[in-house]
């Protein structure tokens, strides 16, 4: 269940509302007895594995990875 605290409140409390919020706390903040906004714990997203990564396009030629041979190095001006 959510604390509910007024702008003042929330304004003067600011550290300790943050500290109840890292405890897992929901806060809202109300003017006038109005809620205006909430607050929750930021829970960073998860990075997906390198290998998953899915990319868009035609596949790649496993091949394209294989040493250049001595003409090819020739050709880009390697040798």
């Amino acid at each position: 269940m959510a604390t509910t605290v007024n702008v003042h409140e929330a304004k003067t409390q600011l550290s300790k509302l943050l500290a109840d919020v890292e405890q897992g706390e929901e806060i809202v903040i109300a003017r006038r007895g109005k809620p205006i906004a909430r607050i929750v714990r930021y829970d960073r997203p998860k990075r997906a594995p390198l290998g998953s990564l899915k990319l868009s396009g035609p596949p790649i030629d496993p091949s394209v990875f294989d040493p250049m041979t001595d003409d090819e190095l020739r050709e880009w001006g390697l040798l």
